[in-house]
């Protein structure tokens, strides 16, 4: 696929087809989102594939029983513009897409989150190359449930810098009205 088209019709997923990614197909993904930039080149990312539905429903599970612990505890709480979807079952922050990817890498290199971003871009538009859906999905990033850390096993030291979701879309939804580049100062 052309590039520049690529970059205008990649579009964030929320609506998968039931249907499996083949772990070489994964792997691909990965192979070509290594190559992104990165700080001395240390490419200290590592990668947790979760490709089992049930398990990312219990991560979604989890998830709902600590933001419903924060709702009540929190009259404040960022989740009350999405209460209602909590409280009713609706809430699917994996939008059941049938993998999901952990970006993980030690927490003591301070470039690493950009360096995580970057690779997630790399990933995102090699997925969209190869006719799959992604989006960035926060909740699973945000897992404190120690049972679920323990078979996630992430290593000592390391921390999770970026969650994607990854799927056949059912549908690419149209591009929302993009603004014009906004620059500040031009300095010559």
């Amino acid at each position: 696929m052309d590039f520049f088209k690529l970059i205008k019709e990649r579009r964030s997923i929320r609506n998968y087809k039931d249907k499996e990614i083949p772990l070489d197909v994964i792997k691909e993904i990965l192979n070509d989102c290594v190559m992104a930039p990165n700080g001395r080149n240390r490419q200290a990312w590592r990668f947790i594939v979760i490709n089992s539905m049930d398990f990312m429903k219990k991560i979604t599970d989890s998830r709902v029983k600590r933001m419903l612990e924060d709702l009540e505890k929190n009259p404040d709480s960022p989740f009350k513009e999405i209460e209602a979807r909590i409280r009713s079952g609706e809430f699917r922050p994996f939008y059941n897409a049938p993998a999901l990817i952990l970006i993980l890498g030690p927490d003591d290199i301070p470039v690493l989150p950009i360096d995580c971003a970057i690779l997630s871009g790399y990933f995102m538009l090699s997925a969209a190359a190869r006719g799959l859906g992604t989006c960035f999905a926060y909740s699973g990033m945000s897992i404190d449930d120690t049972d679920i850390s323990s078979e996630i096993d992430i290593p000592e030291g390391y921390q999770i810098f970026g969650s994607l979701i990854l799927g056949y879309p059912k549908e690419i939804p149209p591009m929302p009205p993009r603004n014009e580049p906004v620059i500040l100062k031009v300095i010559s």
